[in-house]
């Protein structure tokens, strides 16, 4: 995936492409976002404009916790910019952002320029206690939205690698620390009482562990979630989820390969890790040659 990419933009939202207004979107490190807009009112108006951000199925479009407005001041390069500083909550979701002048109505933002180079390979202090991801992207509509992440603590899965029947994942974990007493629970989602556990080795904030498919095979098709327990029984529970990086979606990105697994109750089986919609990883059971389904 390249740092620097530029979105290619499509019809908008009801609007002709060629009048819609148009962001250049820079991530820094700490994550924050800078929106560079192109004029969205009127040639010759002086109306004060705002860039807003709407969050996706919020059940309020104008509650305080689903929108974001953020002024559009000139840049001098004849475009309007909006700052999203870090310090800015931005709940865990898909934002919509729009421009708006005065009293108008909202006009939906096509992207332009995304600069994510400070996203890569990224490795926040994680002195605050939690990790803020902002992810600017294009739509299936050709439409800007950004992909906010909020984990408090959080835990970045990283190289995954697969061997005979078993996965190996590294990571590191970020707002809180790893004891001798921590480890990593495989979690069947649609039985929760269903757990398989897998021994932690860690140095520092890094840790990884060897999870075996056979147990979870044992119990038939469907799919279980990753969560780490840095400090066991009586710590947190973390979900384990790669977004420390410039990808928004995961799923179609980073595949990895299923595994025949041979159980005495369910026959051949096939198992392999994948991340879900929200970039969580989980490891999916499932019939073998079942085609991947377009859930999480």
């Amino acid at each position: 995936m390249t740092a620097l990419a530029t979105s290619q933009a499509h019809a908008g939202d009801d609007q002709e492409a060629s009048a819609a207004p148009r962001a250049d979107c820079i991530a820094d490190s700490a994550g924050g976002l800078t929106f560079d807009v192109t004029d969205p009112g009127e040639p010759g108006t002086e109306a004060v404009a705002h860039l807003v951000l709407r969050r996706r199925d919020a059940e309020s479009a104008e509650s305080s916790e689903s929108t974001v407005r953020l002024p559009l001041t000139p840049s001098g390069d004849g475009r309007l910019r909006a700052a999203l500083p870090s310090s800015v909550g931005l709940a865990e979701g898909r934002w919509n952002a729009y421009a708006q002048v005065a009293g108008g109505e909202p006009r939906r933002l096509m992207p332009g320029l995304n600069d994510l180079r400070s996203l890569v390979d990224r490795a926040p202090s994680g002195s605050r206690g939690h990790v803020a991801v902002r992810i600017p992207y294009a739509t299936k509509q050709g439409n800007l939205s950004v992909r906010s992440w909020l984990r408090a603590p959080h835990a970045e899965s990283g190289e995954v690698e697969i061997s005979g029947t078993a996965m190996t994942v590294r990571g590191r974990v970020y707002g809180t620390a790893l004891t001798d007493a921590g480890y990593v629970e495989a979690v069947r989602r649609d039985e929760p009482d269903a757990v398989q556990r897998a021994e932690i080795t860690a140095e520092g904030p890094e840790f990884s562990f060897a999870l075996p498919y056979g147990p979870l095979a044992d119990r038939g098709a469907g799919p279980w979630d990753l969560w780490l327990r840095p400090a066991g029984d009586s710590g947190p529970r973390v979900r384990l989820a790669r977004i420390l990086d410039d990808v928004p979606d995961k799923k179609p990105i980073f595949t990895y390969p299923v595994v025949p697994c041979v159980t005495k109750e369910h026959g051949t089986l096939e198992a392999g890790p994948y991340y879900t919609l929200d970039n969580d990883l989980s490891v999916r059971v499932r019939e073998t040659n079942a085609k991947e389904g377009t859930g999480k």
